[in-house]
């Protein structure tokens, strides 16, 4: 006996097409429709005909899509797999480091299975949590899975020999026998165009407002209870059913609510409620470009309650120093003042004109501890939103890739690196595709024409349906051993294990000096600084009385009387043997 459920509120027929035999739905209250079928249970394909019109569309909530998103949905029992992580607790937000992967890219099979094979590298390099881009089904078998259309079904090519969600099940159990945490992508302001139905239903999106994807979702709308209702509860499912520590959520500056209780309210509040049901702590990060620390303020203050949120000001801030780069969003950003500030405050644009935006940008964090933000130099969208998907080391020298790992890594927000930036891997992270042809062509023909107008060539921009455009993606292990590679994942093993053991780094102090003229900076975190010199001189900057270098990304790096001397490009971290002001020279910024 099985029971199919559909909102359909404006439809006045429903049925559910088992096999060659069509079922009607009763209608329920709310614009439900319901009916029990006693020939049905788990393993069985399903799919539903609204007003008879003889077009079988998949469930707008269906946990399985064996077929792709344009098949039949079927029927999971979520209680028939055998959990063994009962006594598993994540480790605290804020004292993570995070590790973003792309599952069809990480290994060359691109399942969760082979994913699961490379948890215990992830636990030995000092990762404590693994963040999934989004594995809600989506066209093809490759993707990058932002234009997901069935929310609450895993990717089936991602579960190889297994069904997709058996294989997410399974690699989420694994990583926490190994003591790690697992975050999941999910994206909630738009879905792809190829597959999503969800129109035929009822009114999930709305043309009042309009986002880069088209239409917004109806987050405020006539029906839109239930709308906030189908987001909601997807995310409850992935946390109480998949057993995710913790969602990232992609871009909620798209959300366009103006509701007096915002959908981010609300759904902080309900997982507030599950943590209680399962006696377990989940984490939502926030994606926002809004600069408002509303979104991580506690919602007694007024704000929304997320956890933390991305902190795309200290990245640009970084890049832009390290790359000269200033096209885009990095024309606000160049100066050392600017990578100081991030360091200090979270926002650079924090209630101050922004020429790139041309008004007046964000808000002051106030009050807020600054863990409550996540750092970073590279991320899927910093480097596979570029038009060849280079990589910061592709872009700038070694010498400056170890600054920007440095200061990531000893920075007082939560650290999160990107897959592969650790060995500074020759694989581009590019825009890929699986389209169906007409589609995929348009597809094709859009990205060229994005990056012509920044004066590329069209044969120089790789085509996203192409697999070879996939392929190019793919991590590749073996150059690990390499000595380009593992120079690069040496030192990033070495500030791991030196943040990981140092509670300086989560609860030290936060004091910043730093010359614009000669380019560099120090950065003190309790009784260690970190200094940096993006110069193009040689510098010898005070050093703190007793102390030692514990790294240095050089062995040009010395201390000579009470100076460290800095070649350029060069980064050291130094400790003292007692918290002292740092004593130089500061420039305002």
């Amino acid at each position: 006996m099985q029971l199919f459920r559909v909102w359909a509120p404006k439809a006045e027929q429903v049925e559910v097409k088992i096999g060659e035999k069509l079922w009607p739905l009763k209608q329920a209250e709310g614009g439900w429709w319901e009916a029990e079928v006693a020939e049905a249970g788990p393993g069985t394909d399903y799919g539903y005909v609204l007003n008879g019109d003889g077009m079988v569309l998949p469930d707008p909530r269906s946990a399985w899509q064996p077929h792709g998103v344009h098949g039949m949905s079927r029927v999971l029992d979520h209680a028939a797999f055998e959990w063994t992580d009962a006594k598993w607790h994540a480790p605290e937000l804020k004292d993570a480091l995070i590790y973003e992967l792309h599952v069809g890219t990480f290994t060359k099979e691109g399942t969760f299975a082979a994913a699961e094979e490379r948890l215990e590298y992830l636990k030995t390099l000092g990762v404590t949590h693994v963040e999934l881009m989004p594995v809600a089904a989506f066209p093809g078998k490759q993707g990058w899975g932002y234009d997901g259309v069935d929310m609450f079904a895993p990717q089936e090519s991602y579960g190889g020999a297994d069904s997709g969600p058996a294989g997410l099940k399974h690699f989420v159990n694994a990583a926490h026998a190994h003591g790690l945490a697992v975050l999941l992508d999910v994206v909630y302001n738009h879905l792809g165009p190829s597959g999503n139905y969800l129109s035929r239903f009822g009114p999930y999106f709305t043309a009042s407002h309009h986002t880069p994807w088209g239409d917004a979702v109806n987050f405020e709308e006539a029906g839109s209870d239930e709308v906030r209702r189908f987001f909601i509860d997807n995310a409850k499912m992935w946390l109480r059913d998949y057993h995710f520590d913790g969602l990232r959520l992609d871009a909620v500056h798209a959300y366009m609510d103006r509701s007096a209780v915002h959908f981010m309210e609300q759904l902080t509040a309900e997982v507030g409620e599950l943590e209680r049901e399962t006696g377990r702590s989940y984490v939502l990060i926030a994606e926002s470009d809004l600069n408002d620390p509303r979104v991580v303020m506690e919602r007694e203050r007024g704000g929304y309650g997320m956890d933390a949120q991305w902190s795309d000001d200290f990245h640009h801030a970084l890049v832009a120093l390290l790359t000269g780069e200033r096209g885009g969003y990095y024309a606000d950003f160049g100066r050392m003042a600017d990578v100081a500030k991030a360091l200090r405050k979270a926002f650079v644009y924090d209630g101050k004109y922004s020429g790139y935006r041309d008004r007046v940008h964000g808000r002051q964090v106030e009050g807020l501890p600054l863990w409550r933000f996540l750092g970073f130099a590279q991320n899927h969208d910093q480097v596979g939103n570029r038009a060849t998907g280079d990589r910061l080391h592709m872009q700038t020298t070694m010498g400056r890739v170890k600054i920007a790992a440095a200061l990531v890594l000893t920075a007082p927000f939560v650290p999160l690196i990107f897959q592969g930036e650790e060995w500074a891997a020759s694989s581009p992270f590019l825009y890929f595709t699986d389209h169906e042809e007409a589609l995929g062509r348009l597809v094709s023909e859009g990205r060229k024409k994005e990056f012509a107008a920044f004066g590329w060539k069209p044969e120089e921009i790789p085509d996203p349906q192409a697999e070879s455009t996939f392929l190019q993606s793919q991590l590749k292990w073996d150059e690990i051993a390499e000595p380009e590679h593992s120079g690069v994942l040496g030192w990033y093993r070495e500030l791991i294990a030196l943040r990981r053991a140092e509670s300086d780094f989560v609860n030290g102090t936060i004091e910043v000096e730093f010359d614009e003229a000669a380019r560099w900076l120090m950065l003190r975190r309790g009784r260690f600084v970190i200094a940096v010199n993006a110069g193009p001189d040689t510098v010898k900057l005070a050093a703190p009385k007793g102390a030692e270098v514990v790294l240095r990304s050089t062995e040009e790096i010395a201390l000579e009387g009470d100076g460290l001397v800095l070649i350029p490009d060069s980064v050291a971290v130094v400790r003292s043997q007692r918290v002292s002001k740092l004593a130089g020279r500061r420039r305002s910024d």
